[in-house]
């Protein structure tokens, strides 16, 4: 009896420990960590859950912030049909000139630095020269003897009238009041190429130096010239580009010149910065080869946003043959999974707060919570940094926000929080 005691008892925690077992098996496969068959209950749970939440990324600012995520719309863009060509940015000649003197003179001031804007007629140096007084005393003194000669002409004339004078005399100061007034002429119109007022001149108002302008408006590119160093004709002080009025010369190859024709959109990125994208417009085409090359040289004005072009900036462009456009994002913004292509689109929907039975929560440390929904699409023609994109199944606004850049980081959180939903 006692041995048929001890067999049930065995027996039972066989049974307990098999039970225990199961049920923990059980609890593992609930819990999402296990890949092992579920329970009916648990497979309509997870599919009522993926149904409504697998499209579904969401993200706080501070993730956003670190992985630098950006935000911009649907554009329309012309990506189709396009010649690649390389080039480089162009100012043309009326808008870039050398700031000189027409007098040489020693630079006194120079209130301006690389970089600067400066406007039209703008003083930009200025400069001194003994030489500037001696013109003004010698305009004044010139001044001076035309009033004596006249005086003296008029006393010859008097002369000869009466008999008493001879018509020599009369002939010398005729010609030498000439002379006088030939010399004031030349004087005045050098004193004003001074930048100095010939009636204003006089004995407590002679200048010693003369200012130095800006031919043109636009930027200083360069500064040829220091306080302390003497500057002539030949030497410019200050080089001064107007950028905001670029031009963008392409080599195209002789077989791409019949597809070309003025009004043309160019989209065109910097050698050395790629990621940017500038747009300028065709003007003119070139009828000679330039160089050896067997290129031709298309003429095009840059349109549009400006900021980080300078003059000499080598450039590679595509430009556009046919006007249509098409719907396209960023590179960046797009992400395949599973052989599909997606990008992500702002939800307007506020996150949903779960909280467990008897947990406070307190609203005022609440982290703010972006949701992206993950939008299937077919690939198109891809250039310049953008892709042609076709919706597959949804139809979203046209003025809705999409991730322009951090599309695989959002697509990596979706699957990890998939794949470790309790």
């Amino acid at each position: 009896m006692m041995l048929s005691i001890k067999k049930i008892i065995k027996i039972s925690g066989v049974l307990f420990l098999v039970l225990s077992l199961t049920a923990c098996t059980k609890h593992k496969e609930g819990d999402g960590h296990n890949h092992g068959s579920e329970t009916k209950k648990e497979a309509t749970e997870k599919e009522e859950h993926d149904e409504s939440e697998e499209e579904i990324a969401t993200l706080n600012d501070e993730q956003i912030k670190a992985v630098g995520i950006t935000f911009g719309k649907i554009e329309e863009r012309q990506l189709t049909a396009t010649i690649k060509a390389n080039g480089f940015l162009k100012v043309p000649n009326n808008s870039q000139a050398n700031a000189t003197s027409l007098f040489g003179g020693v630079i006194k001031s120079l209130p301006i630095e690389i970089g600067d804007y400066v406007k039209k007629g703008q003083v930009i140096a200025r400069i001194e020269n003994p030489q500037f007084v001696q013109l003004q005393e010698e305009y004044m003194t010139i001044k001076n003897n035309i009033s004596l000669t006249e005086q003296e002409i008029a006393r010859q004339k008097e002369l000869n009238e009466g008999g008493a004078g001879a018509l020599k005399n009369l002939q010398n100061v005729d010609t030498q009041i000439k002379n006088f007034r030939a010399r004031k002429a030349s004087l005045e119109k050098q004193i004003q190429l001074m930048g100095i007022n010939p009636a204003t001149i006089s004995n407590s108002n002679l200048q010693a130096s003369l200012n130095v302008t800006s031919p043109v408006s636009g930027t200083v590119s360069n500064i040829f010239a220091k306080i302390g160093s003497y500057v002539d004709v030949s030497s410019p002080v200050a080089e001064i580009v107007d950028n905001s009025k670029l031009h963008l010369d392409l080599q195209v190859f002789e077989k791409d010149l019949p597809k070309l024709k003025m009004g043309q959109t160019i989209y065109f990125t910097l050698t050395n910065n790629p990621t940017e994208q500038y747009s300028a417009t065709i003007f003119s085409i070139g009828s000679s080869f330039e160089n050896d090359s067997k290129t031709v040289a298309v003429h095009s004005e840059v349109t549009g946003n400006k900021k980080g072009l300078i003059n000499g900036m080598n450039v590679t462009g595509l430009i556009s043959l046919e006007k249509a456009s098409t719907p396209s994002v960023p590179n960046d913004a797009i992400v395949g999974d599973g052989g599909k292509y997606y990008i992500f689109v702002l939800s307007d929907k506020e996150p949903e707060h779960e909280h467990k039975e008897g947990e406070s929560h307190d609203h005022a440390k609440e982290v703010k919570q972006t949701r992206f929904e993950k939008v299937e699409i077919l690939k198109g023609t891809s250039e310049a940094g953008y892709t042609a994109i076709t919706l597959v199944s949804k139809n979203i606004p046209t003025d809705a926000k999409i991730a322009t850049k951090g599309a695989f980081f959002i697509n990596a959180k979706l699957s990890n929080t998939e794949g470790h939903a309790h």
